[in-house]
């Protein structure tokens, strides 16, 4: 008898490992299907504000992406990642506009300025822990609005800087491709969405990555055993805000006009509530959160006056129904569907 239920199980172990429809290969199907969509958007979105709106998505994937790993792989809050956009869209705006400096330069040296920003304002703050690194981090935020409205011979103050240019046009396979247009800006901030999930994913699946989580879940344990936890801290304090300032050059260039506004605390605040509604520390969930977050309050301009008070009544139910997020929510659903098919098969 003990034979025969032991045959039946490795039946079934085999049944689950060997049957196609794994969860794996769902979630490889789902990701192809994705990108496939994303590619195709522009051919079925005729109303250019909608596109517009999906350029603004994509560009919040990269702000999320990059909040993401501070928050949700090692387990601090940071406040400050429209403070590091804000660095990167007046660092790239200012090199094209002030220094003649080509766009497609500006817009590379943007990153690399705000993560240097963040390495300076990091390494004091990541000495506390909790709360208090939030406040910091708040503090800081604080200080570069503060600077971009004051410091007006260089930031233009509350009036901001405009004329801020686009990327220059370049002949791609005989075709001209010229970024003054929606569409060709849309693949723009699509492949620096794609970059920034796929740099997260790479840091996810290395052994930085591991020691992020270690961190997330213990840290005082990880510093038993010899990790100096601050080097990795660091580390993803600065790729964060060096995300943050990628994603605010591509926010200046693409809207052309900029002013300290965009910068606030409540810009930081809907970071991190991307992060939470998609799922904290899933490589999804800031896709889906920094979609919801640009999608949600225009959704509800439906309810006028209402519209604020039913956004803040939506996320505080989501936030309690579903505390993980959505995307954990979304996958626990198909892990359900795939071992009830496997049983069936």
């Amino acid at each position: 008898m003990s034979s025969e239920t032991s045959h039946a199980t490795n039946s079934q172990s085999n049944k689950a490992i060997n049957n196609p429809m794994s969860n794996s290969l769902i979630k490889n199907i789902a990701f192809i299907a994705l990108l496939v969509v994303l590619f195709a958007m522009p051919a079925f979105l005729t109303v250019p504000y909608f596109l517009h709106l999906m350029i603004l998505g994509l560009i919040w994937v990269v702000i999320a992406q990059g909040q993401n790993l501070i928050q949700g792989f090692t387990g601090y809050v940071s406040i400050a990642s429209a403070g590091f956009m804000g660095v990167g869209a007046y660092a790239s705006t200012l090199l094209a506009l002030r220094l003649d400096v080509s766009v497609w330069v500006s817009l590379l040296c943007a990153p690399f300025i705000a993560g240097l920003i963040a390495v300076f304002v990091g390494y004091p703050s990541l000495r506390v822990k909790g709360h208090y690194f939030a406040i910091v981090t708040l503090a800081y935020n604080l200080v570069i609005v503060i600077v971009l409205n004051n410091f007006t011979s260089l930031t233009g103050g509350e009036g901001g800087l405009t004329h801020v240019p686009r990327p220059e046009g370049f002949n791609f396979l005989g075709r001209e491709i010229a970024f003054d247009t929606r569409e060709a800006y849309y693949y723009l901030v699509l492949i620096a969405a794609i970059f920034a999930t796929g740099l997260c994913a790479l840091i996810l699946r290395s052994r930085v990555g591991q020691i992020l989580l270690s961190i997330r879940q213990n840290e005082v344990l990880a510093q038993a055993v010899g990790i100096e936890t601050w080097r990795y801290k660091l580390f993803a304090f600065v790729m964060s805000g060096a995300l943050a300032g990628l994603a605010g050059a591509l926010y200046a260039h693409f809207i052309g006009f900029l002013n300290p506004e965009p910068f606030g605390v409540d810009q930081s605040l809907n970071a991190i509530l991307a992060v939470i509604l998609g799922g904290s520390g899933t490589l999804a969930g800031p896709v889906v959160g920094a979609f919801l977050v640009i999608a949600l309050p225009e959704y509800l301009r439906i309810a006028d006056t209402l519209r604020l008070v039913v956004y803040g009544g939506l996320l505080i139910l989501t936030t309690i129904y579903m505390p993980r997020g959505v995307v954990p929510l979304i996958s626990g659903t198909f892990n359900k569907i795939g071992t009830w098919f496997n049983n069936k098969v």
